[in-house]
């Protein structure tokens, strides 16, 4: 094994260990924007355009004002101010916020490691697997938004 095989499989193990502390880390910021129903404060999907939050009153007005047409708003927190709705909003956008960092973390180097054939097949094989997984997550945590958007106050965890 060349001192470039060597380096270029530790670069792989750390490119996975860290992906395992954000992934954990997520889950962490999942759970808390659960128990403090922020869940359902973004109620897009905005997959590009959600990458900076609101930077000026009338977007924050805008986003309010998309909150307010829930279920959850009318039920539950009718009497909420722009300021306390400004707490469960950035709850969920650094839930997103790190959703995105993990898929473009995990993508970009897969694709180097892809390309430049320096890890076993199978191994990579296995990376594109992972990745599908990831994108499934995120695409089933959207529809969990979704379901309460309508008919209910809360993210379902039912399918």
């Amino acid at each position: 094994m060349t001192r470039y095989d060597k380096n270029i499989n530790n670069l792989f193990l750390y490119w996975l260990i860290i992906t395992l502390v954000m992934v954990f880390f997520i889950i962490v910021v999942g759970g808390l924007t659960r128990l403090t129903n922020s869940g359902l404060s973004i109620t897009e999907w905005e997959l590009l355009k959600g990458i900076l939050p609101p930077l000026n009153q009338e977007t924050w007005k805008f986003y309010f004002n998309q909150y307010k047409k829930i279920p959850q708003y009318e039920i539950l927190n009718s009497k909420m101010q722009l300021d306390e709705f400004k707490i469960i909003f950035y709850w969920e956008y650094f839930h997103r916020l790190i959703a995105r960092i993990i898929g473009l973390f995990f993508l970009i180097p897969l694709l180097f490691f892809y390309f430049s054939k320096s890890i076993k097949k199978d191994y990579i094989s296995t990376c594109f697997k992972i990745f599908l997984l990831i994108v499934l997550q995120g695409s089933v945590g959207w529809y969990m938004v979704k379901s309460g958007l309508v008919n209910d106050i809360t993210v379902s965890h039912y399918i």
